[in-house]
């Protein structure tokens, strides 16, 4: 049983988009993009999908676990209590365990060690067998890393306090594993008396020296370059948040503003607009001065003098846009009544007593709606650019809000011009989703050309 039963003409309109390939590709592809964005919690965020941990499993999407849930240790001076698990450190910090537990396993064999010393061994990682599954971008749009320009103070501090087990083990933890080799070995001693190495006698000389080059990215502040190992795919802003976790939420946000702010403005539009052409008169003059009005009416000085008043919102930001986006439907669907009515069909259907509703919904607007089908794609695409411009601008939502128009000012920014990655990433997400729809959008008018298929009963 078919839940929706289409007419003729709108199927063959539809499996004539379905012909058209590059349209039908973009098509499936945003909606696939579109899909991806809606379950953005479990692709990019700070907390774990799934910890197992002495037997039972947790999944902290769904929930709030503080340190003391996984025995974590807890930054200075707070309390386990009061914050919530950091999960990657977590993660690494097990991981850290089953590389030290193997490695001192294997040197107690090759030592001929008895039972005792290997049960000693599994006493000292009891961490060894629990493990952590992230989301393959293990952070959420608005957590700051500055990871790069802590570690090694972390780690100086471990060795001005003369643990040298601890700093190995932050820097197997963070997988600088030719730094804590030399941990192991005692070479780093050596390396930081060195003055040609590192000028300080501390780990940031040495990074800054370029002597051990897996540490030479080491000691600076953001924005960074992508950084696989630490799961930065696309490096980080000049606040150190994660640009792709901010590309794949701002998407969701300027995608759904946009389709909200269409349907709503198409809404409205072809009411206001088919009224206009059906009833004509004086509804019709009246309806397009007070049109004009508002035309005349700058869009963006109403932004800025509302953004200067009120703190804007997503809701407050649909709604001021709402107030203009229904306008320009109107002149096409206004013009198409107008022509429509006029016609034999039309004049039957009145002569058999037909209702105005009648008239209008089954048979005007199954033939006015074209224009209507053909421009909501291109719309979408005005409503992206307007969101993005006003974020740019700093009349958009709020910070910290993912936005792609708040990343391209970063871009743009003289300090940052260099930064590759944080230019072209933005600029990259929004040229594919205008591609995008615009290639949807003129499949659609070529799919819905009323010269090809027209309906008149």
């Amino acid at each position: 049983m078919a839940w929706i039963r289409l007419d003729p003409v709108t199927r063959k309109r539809l499996q004539r988009f379905r012909q058209i390939r590059r349209g039908w590709w973009a098509f499936l592809i945003l909606m696939a993009a579109i899909v991806l964005s809606v379950f953005a919690p479990f692709l990019a965020e700070s907390r774990a999908l799934v910890v197992a941990y002495q037997g039972q499993w947790h999944f902290p999407t769904f929930q709030h676990l503080p340190m003391s849930t996984f025995g974590q240790a807890p930054p200075p001076a707070w309390d386990t209590a009061d914050i919530e698990t950091e999960y990657l450190r977590l993660q690494r910090e097990w991981q850290a365990e089953r590389f030290l537990h193997a490695r001192d396993r294997r040197a107690a064999l090759a030592a001929g060690a008895d039972a005792a010393a290997l049960a000693a061994i599994d006493e000292r990682y009891p961490n060894r067998d629990h493990w952590v599954l992230m989301p393959p971008i293990p952070w959420d749009p608005y957590q700051n890393d500055f990871w790069s320009n802590e570690v090694l103070f972390e780690i100086q501090r471990a060795l001005d306090a003369g643990d040298a087990a601890r700093a190995e083990f932050i820097a197997r933890r963070d997988r600088l594993h030719e730094l804590a080799d030399a941990i192991h070995d005692g070479r780093l001693g050596a390396l930081l008396a060195d003055p040609e190495k590192s000028a300080t006698g501390k780990l940031l000389g040495l990074a800054r020296s370029g002597a051990m080059p897996s540490i030479a990215h080491l000691g600076q502040v953001p924005p960074l370059a992508p950084d696989a190992g630490r799961g930065h795919w696309l490096g980080t802003d000049a606040q150190g948040r994660d640009v792709a976790a901010r590309l794949l939420y701002g998407f969701r946000i300027s995608i759904f503003f946009a389709l909200f702010l269409v349907l709503t403005g198409q809404l409205v539009g072809t009411v206001v607009g088919s009224l206009q052409g059906y009833l004509g008169g004086r509804f019709d003059m009246i309806s397009q001065r007070l049109i004009e009005i508002l035309i005349s009416i700058p869009f963006l000085y109403v932004v800025i003098v509302l953004a200067a008043l009120f703190q804007p919102s997503f809701w407050m930001l649909l709604a001021i846009m709402a107030i203009f986006q229904w306008i320009a439907i109107t002149f096409f669907m206004r013009t198409e009544m107008y022509r429509e009515k006029t016609r034999e069909y039309c004049l039957a259907a009145r002569s058999y007593g037909a209702s105005h509703l009648r008239i209008v919904f089954r048979h005007l607007l199954p033939n006015c709606l074209t224009p209507l089908v053909t421009f909501t794609p291109f719309a979408v695409v005005g409503a992206i650019f307007a969101l993005t411009g006003l974020d740019y601008l700093g009349y958009g939502l709020p910070a910290p809000t993912p936005s792609w128009g708040e990343l391209i000012d970063q871009a743009l920014q003289v300090e940052n011009r260099s930064k590759l990655w944080l230019i072209l990433a933005p600029f990259t997400a929004l040229t594919v989703t205008l591609v995008l729809v615009v290639f949807i959008g003129e499949s659609v008018r070529e799919a819905f050309d009323p010269k090809r298929y027209a309906r008149y009963e």
